[in-house]
């Protein structure tokens, strides 16, 4: 059984590259990955999760699913909760930018 390490301050990490990440605001609905043109089903509900879990490992482990994304903002038109998808993914991008590729 695989044990999952968790970080804390994993919010606060990826809050760095924009303090308008505002993942909590899902409502796991859906809705997004239903509109997503490119059938990322991962992105963005359960890759929000990881971050507010504090789950670091999975979401370095979906860095290709992150920079998969368009940002065409399909999904957040369509997002009944108003989470600002595309700026979050680009504090995911960021966040991977400094903790993987040390950018």
């Amino acid at each position: 059984m695989a044990v999952a390490v968790l970080n804390p301050d994993l919010v606060d990490m990826v809050r760095r590259g924009s303090h308008d990440f505002n993942a909590s605001a899902c409502m796991n609905c859906g809705a997004c990955s239903a509109v997503c043109p490119m059938g990322i089903q991962l992105l963005p509900r359960k890759l929000f999760r990881y971050v507010l879990l504090g789950m670091e490992d999975q979401v370095k482990e979906n860095t290709e699913t992150i920079y998969s994304c368009l940002l065409c903002k399909m999904c957040e038109v369509n997002c009944p909760g108003g989470v600002h998808i595309a700026e979050n993914v680009r504090s995911l991008r960021h966040f991977i930018n400094r903790q993987v590729f040390r950018l």
